[in-house]
């Protein structure tokens, strides 16, 4: 059973998950919102309940809801800081059921990173934090999958210049490291294929645009070769996502974050999932935002949050047959 997170309250979490179980009501997989039940109550059948295993006779009928309480009434469109606790919350008690063994997986909806940081959020968004909640600091990774690619930022949410700082062979071996385990352990891939994009233009070329290639990324690589994984580059990143050159591997690690992104949403916009790997449970999210712009306006696609919910239990599965 999934458990998926209310998100901000203002943006359109509250709709996609209204249409994500309007789709899988029938077919699964089956979920319980962990949120206000308010959000939904105008826009879908509701029911409360306490426990997990009250959920799955309820699911084909209405939407189960473990409850939270708003402090303010939320507005769609309008973001209210008042409501940040609600949506932090939902995170750290989603999260605790699965260490709990009462859910098997977190789904989360999207959350604003400036609302909740106005409240004293001290981290730069999900990915730090579920680790913290899971007790593994620093360990988490930001995989995005969609059907045509999967991608994983070395450096994340970083600005450009401090990601190309914050770069080091040590950090590229870290990441690598938790990027074959997921996909091993989550993904079933038993010896799983990682490209790794150069930084520079041309991948360098050579050390006529830049010798990052040839101090950092490079080393590493040859390290983790050492060790035996299927790893190879750097890589042309202007090259690297065609379709032939993506037949040629599982997983493309980039450099920093929109090198992986721009083709990953440009590819699978739709579909994509953001997937935390280096968790002891299983996360995923739709990929994008809580698109304040479009709230309660009945034009959200469910589409990234369906696929989101469909990869968890897919997930949460292929872990469960590996252990």
């Amino acid at each position: 059973m999934l458990v998926l997170t209310q998100g901000d309250p203002a943006g359109i979490g509250p709709e996609i998950t209204v249409k994500a179980w309007q789709a899988l009501r029938e077919s699964g997989p089956r979920f319980v919102f962990l949120g206000a039940p308010e959000l939904l109550a105008e826009k879908a059948p509701i029911q409360v309940v306490a426990t997990m295993a009250e959920v799955e006779p309820v699911f084909p009928t209405a939407i189960p809801v473990l409850p939270l309480t708003l402090s303010t009434p939320a507005v769609a469109g309008h973001p209210d800081s008042r409501n940040a606790r609600s949506v932090i919350d939902s995170i750290a008690r989603a999260v605790a059921l699965v260490l709990a063994g009462d859910a098997t997986a977190v789904v989360t909806n999207p959350i604003s990173k400036e609302v909740v940081q106005k409240t004293g959020f001290a981290h730069p968004g999900h990915t730090s934090y579920l680790a913290e909640l899971c007790g593994v600091p620093g360990q988490d990774v930001m995989m995005l999958a969609g059907p045509s690619l999967r991608v994983v930022p070395v450096t994340v949410h970083v600005a450009l210049r401090k990601a190309i700082d914050q770069l080091s062979t040590e950090l590229i071996i870290k990441t690598a490291h938790t990027v074959a385990k997921g996909l091993i352990r989550d993904f079933g891939l038993s010896s799983p294929r990682i490209a790794v994009a150069g930084l520079n233009p041309h991948a360098g070329e050579n050390g006529l645009m830049g010798t990052e290639e040839q101090e950092i990324i490079l080393p590493a690589i040859q390290h983790l070769q050492q060790e035996g994984l299927k790893i190879t580059g750097p890589y042309p990143p202007d090259t690297l996502f065609t379709a032939q050159a993506r037949s040629q591997y599982d997983v493309a690690l980039c450099m920093y974050h929109d090198q992986g992104l721009i083709p990953l949403k440009t590819l699978d916009m739709a579909e994509g999932v953001n997937v935390t790997l280096g968790l002891p449970i299983i996360r995923t999210s739709p990929d994008h935002g809580t698109a304040f712009d479009i709230a309660g306006a009945g034009k959200a696609d469910p589409s990234s949050l369906l696929a989101a919910l469909r990869l968890a239990h897919q997930l949460s599965e292929n872990r469960k047959n590996a252990a």
